[in-house]
């Protein structure tokens, strides 16, 4: 066993390294971005290489899809966060390359059409359980296997959750059920990860600008019948927010965190 001053000595001398899913754009670009800018090797998970690239690009490293290079490299991993086998297989990928994993940044999200709940299909709602849920789950069981086994022992788990984890939008059953969830997996994680040094927090997001809120400059419905345009915030501020509940050291913890276009109908929404 190593004692305290060894595993401190051990954390300034490993380079820390994070896994971002649904880092092919939006938040998980902006977050891939940031956690890399702070000297984190970053792990680029998604459906969409070419955009997974473009991030690794973006964030001004040098894509690697073979594992090699230094401070600049952002490795580059294809994945289906809904296959069970898909997600087996990232994490033996960041496990071969890094040998450990200090952070997870469980993001990737997908939500169904804005239809009445009785027109939704089971394969609409399907889909959005099983990236946005059992995503989650799976990333999150893997990494604390990892994270369990490492030494020195132990790392951070920062789930997305979204301010629907409080609140619906209309006609949003797949996606508010979810993100409910979201909140009963964070506070599991927290408890069950304690006694490994695991720390678990969740980020609720409110209209950051990206690709997947667009429409909100247009005008969306409201839960009084209306349709009104929303005030959007910089993607920026949720990268910021998520860097600074990693870089806590293990002993403290954002548990959750709402960052949001101030704004935006939330509070006192509908």
């Amino acid at each position: 066993m190593m004692d305290k001053r060894s595993i401190l000595a051990s954390q300034m001398t490993i380079r820390k390294s994070a896994l971002v899913t649904g880092a092919g754009s939006g938040i998980g670009r902006a977050v891939a971005i940031a956690l890399h800018d702070a000297g984190y090797s970053v792990v680029l998970a998604g459906r969409r290489q070419a955009e997974l690239e473009r991030t690794a690009r973006e964030s001004g490293g040098v894509v690697r899809l073979d594992g090699a290079g230094g401070r600049e490299h952002m490795l580059v991993v294809p994945a289906d966060v809904s296959s069970p086998e898909s997600v087996r297989g990232l994490f033996a990928r960041i496990k071969d390359v890094y040998g450990r994993l200090d952070l997870l940044f469980n993001n990737a999200g997908c939500s169904a059409p804005g239809v009445p709940m009785e027109d939704l299909t089971f394969e609409q709602w399907n889909t959005v359980l099983g990236v946005n849920l059992t995503g989650s789950f799976l990333c999150a069981q893997e990494a604390i296997r990892m994270m369990k086994q490492q030494e020195p022992k132990g790392g951070r788990i920062i789930n997305n959750g979204s301010i629907s984890a409080y609140t619906p939008r209309p006609n949003s059953a797949p996606y508010t059920a979810t993100k409910h969830a979201i909140t009963g997996l964070t506070k599991s994680i927290s408890l069950d990860g304690r006694p490994h040094n695991i720390a678990c927090g969740q980020i609720d997001i409110g209209n950051a600008a990206t690709e997947m809120t667009d429409r909100m400059a247009a005008g969306v419905p409201q839960a009084n019948g209306t349709m009104a345009v929303e005030a959007r915030m910089d993607v920026r501020h949720v990268a910021d927010a998520v860097l600074y509940m990693a870089q806590l050291p293990l002993d403290a913890n954002v548990q959750f965190m709402t960052v949001m276009a101030t704004q935006m109908p939330f509070i006192g929404r509908g």
